[in-house]
């Protein structure tokens, strides 16, 4: 799919925009006062193929959670700051990757300009998050309530204020929690803007609705070439918010560093336990970074032939399973021994 051409932001060495890889982005929810669990869930995160991690900075004291963090885990690290400018500088001086405020929210243009020149000096990129639910009091008036254009047009405005000193290193974002909204707001600010787009649905949800909504959202999105990073919110253990996006890229086919799983719905001539065959499959298939994709099939009818692009898969038979490779059969196994000899001969390709 032909991606929207749009500038290059770094961060800490991650790209966004500009035809690089979408990168996965996530956030620590330790309390900002421990420091030693957030950098444990930091090490977690990037453990499970985090690119990007953003944590939240609510007042002085938490600046520490700069130097705590780089200095133990090699991740680029965003700070999410809100209204107070002061702290924007301070985690910049810490060495921050990258900040994320809006600049409406922190006061007069000294504030702004403050802000901006202390990021351009140390090549701090920022992101501008605009929320439905945040929006500014005369773009609400205008519209009436929280659009697709009104956000948008707050978006573009808090752009404007980091332009008016001469900064331009920025990203945006444009989140709702209803997708026809969210999907609407990207497609209009892609269109009015060249800057990289991060992508997510807000207050999504628990890990089951959350997952759908995003993936509907982001991918909606991504299917047209908009969006450079994406952050798919969870309220669930963030490694999770990790894993769904990661997996939200891989089904589209714009990320290709693991397996792709691919397993049929079940039927009447299913004679093994496929559900938990394939779960078993999933799990321990997730931390493999091959571009390799592996199908697991119940039955002689949906294997070999349907995968037969696989490169690795499995097809069910009474009690027993085919091991095949590109829908050729290699040989035939005990039900009970299917995933561990499926893992063998994935970890021989």
């Amino acid at each position: 799919m032909q991606r929207r051409a749009c500038k290059t932001v770094t961060v800490g060495g991650v790209s966004i925009g500009g035809g690089a890889p979408i990168s996965v982005q996530s956030m620590c929810n330790i309390p900002a006062t421990d420091v030693e669990g957030t950098v444990r869930q930091a090490q977690a995160l990037r453990d499970a193929g985090c690119d990007i991690l953003r944590i939240a900075v609510p007042n002085a004291a938490a600046v520490r959670l700069v130097d705590a963090i780089k200095s133990q885990v090699d991740i680029p690290l965003v700070a999410d700051i809100h209204f107070d400018y002061r702290l924007a500088l301070e985690c910049a001086a810490a060495g921050i990757d990258k900040i994320r405020i809006n600049p409406g929210n922190i006061g007069g243009e000294d504030r702004v300009k403050a802000v901006a020149q202390a990021c351009r000096m140390r090549g701090i990129p920022i992101r501008i998050g605009v929320n439905s639910g945040s929006l500014e009091k005369e773009i609400l008036a205008k519209y009436g309530h929280p659009t697709a254009e009104a956000m948008r047009d707050s978006a573009l405005y808090h752009a404007s204020l980091l332009e008016k000193f001469d900064f331009d290193d920025i990203v945006l974002s444009i989140k709702s929690s209803h997708v026809p909204t969210m999907v609407e707001a990207y497609e209009l600010t892609a269109q009015a803007c060249e800057y990289p787009l991060h992508l997510g649905v807000t207050e999504a949800g628990t890990e089951h609705m959350g997952l759908l909504k995003s993936a509907m959202g982001i991918g909606a999105l991504l299917v047209r070439g908009i969006g450079d990073t994406i952050r798919v919110s969870l309220t669930a253990d963030p490694v999770r918010e990790v894993a769904a996006g990661r997996d939200i890229l891989q089904g589209l086919g714009l990320r290709n560093d693991g397996v792709s799983l691919i397993s049929c719905p079940t039927c009447g001539r299913t004679k093994i336990d496929l559900i938990g065959i394939a779960a078993q499959v999933e799990e321990r298939a997730r931390h493999i970074r091959k571009p390799v994709t592996v199908a697991v099939m119940g039955c002689i009818v949906n294997g070999p032939g349907e995968a037969r692009e696989a490169d690795i898969g499995i097809a069910g038979g009474d009690g027993k399973v085919a091991l095949f490779k590109k829908g050729e059969v290699i040989r035939t196994v005990p039900e009970a021994d299917a995933v561990e000899e499926l893992m063998k001969e994935l970890e021989l390709l």
